[in-house]
């Protein structure tokens, strides 16, 4: 697994390894493979957010090398039939073709859009993303509903359990 401090707020966001094994089998590998995407579903546990289940990428989502843009209304189904199974929304995720991936500004406003759009008590929503060959090391950004743009970037961590 892989953990994230939330900000100074005290809450850890986990990755657990289903979702990581996600991103490392759509890494951008070959000139010729578009981004990848989807989303992050997760339960709350106290002061930790674990994401157990990534989404996507989808056959409607428009990819190219250095673009994703999903499929909003498949996100939205995919959102309420998770609900129903008791996860949550906890944000986004794709891949950059980059050895070290960065948010674009894309990355930023399409997260920034989300954050206004959705009805959720979260402190931030994640995006995440994966380096085009270095298996799980991902970034994380925070998006607070109360800012305009990403509070916080910050590398993540190996924990067990």
């Amino acid at each position: 697994m892989i953990a994230y401090p939330v900000g100074r707020s005290g809450q850890m966001l986990v990755f657990t390894d289903p979702f990581v094994e996600t991103f490392a089998k759509n890494r951008q590998l070959r000139f010729w493979q578009g981004e990848a995407g989807g989303q992050s579903f997760g339960r709350f546990h106290g002061a930790r957010i674990k994401v157990v289940e990534a989404t996507g990428p989808r056959r409607t989502d428009r990819r190219t090398r250095r673009s994703y843009i999903p499929d909003r209304r498949a996100e939205q189904r995919e959102i309420d039939d998770r609900f129903d199974r008791g996860l949550h929304f906890v944000g986004d995720w794709h891949t950059h073709p980059e050895t070290t991936p960065r948010p674009s500004w894309p990355d930023i406003v399409s997260l920034d859009d989300t954050v206004r759009k959705s009805a959720h008590a979260m402190l931030a929503l994640v995006l995440s993303s994966l380096a085009s060959n270095q298996g799980p090391k991902a970034f994380m950004c925070l998006s607070f509903a109360a800012t305009a743009l990403p509070a916080n970037c910050s590398q993540p961590k190996r924990i067990d359990a």
